[in-house]
């Protein structure tokens, strides 16, 4: 059956352990918008993760994992997170059958780190010091032919927010697993500090990033001027710094642009897939 002839059954794995944010609002409008644009009805499903243990099953035809808060480190062990990497192994075994349509999934953020803590391909460690804004993401020079950063602007820029993060690639265990690094944070050379691995595609259907392509600029926008959150930004990392990133959303080829390339071109990548099938 093509495509469009059925409807496209999305799961978004909810990783924020309860705590309000406005990532899940975002993808949920990026797939609502995305559906609609391509005239394609869709069955959306949410999975509480990390309180509930809720993971979705091999009958979907699309999964997002999304971002969420706390260390991708103190879980290591736990009920939830052991669900979650077998959920993971599964989505893996499935994709290794080639008469199997193949399930892509997207990981944000805090998702991204686990995977990349089981795969063992860098060092998942705590930063000096919280990551919060709209940063430019520079792609590696051999990987702009990746298809779902089709059409972002070099540098792209993103909002990233985030006390940890993956450094130190293990190159040989990349080129074991078929995975590639697609970009990096910006380059600051007045600082000894690694760069951090911001995106990487692990295999021909799973890819992720350390950084927010879901953010939105209206919704960042009321965030950073809530009376709390403003207040929390100041006190943190000054004025200039808050009214740098309310001017850097304002900008519509910053963040709009990276909202309106990453997740839409991975959906459309996965139903082209879906189509040949």
């Amino acid at each position: 059956m093509n495509w469009n002839e059925k409807k496209i059954r999305i799961a978004v794995l909810d990783m924020n352990e309860g705590h309000f944010n406005q990532g899940m609002r975002c993808i949920r409008e990026i797939i609502n918008t995305w559906s609609s644009h391509i005239h394609t009805d869709i069955t959306l499903d949410e999975f509480e993760v990390r309180i509930k243990e809720e993971l979705p099953d091999t009958s979907y035809d699309i999964y997002i994992s999304s971002g969420g808060p706390g260390s991708p480190l103190e879980s290591e062990g736990s009920s939830w997170e052991k669900k979650y990497f077998n959920w993971l192994i599964n989505m893996e075994e499935w994709n290794s059958h080639s008469e199997l349509i193949p399930k892509h999934v997207f990981f944000i953020c805090h998702s991204f780190q686990l995977v990349c803590r089981h795969y063992k391909i860098g060092n998942v460690c705590k930063r000096k010091s919280t990551s919060f804004g709209v940063f430019p993401m520079h792609q590696l020079e051999n990987e702009h032919d990746e298809i779902v950063f089709n059409g972002l602007n070099e540098p792209f820029y993103a909002v990233d927010s985030r006390d940890y993060q993956v450094i130190e690639p293990d190159y040989q265990q990349l080129r074991k697993m078929g995975a590639t690094i697609l970009a990096i944070e910006k380059d600051r050379p007045h600082v000894p500090l690694e760069r951090a691995i911001m995106a990487i595609r692990f295999n021909e259907y799973f890819i992720g990033t350390q950084f927010h392509p879901e953010a939105d600029a209206i919704g960042m926008s009321m965030y950073l001027q809530r009376a709390d959150k403003k207040e929390i930004i100041i006190a943190t990392h000054g004025e200039a710094k808050w009214q740098n990133m309310l001017e850097h959303l304002s900008d519509p080829d910053k963040i709009l642009w990276t909202y309106n390339c990453i997740l839409p071109n991975f959906l459309n990548n996965a139903i082209k897939v879906l189509a040949l099938a």
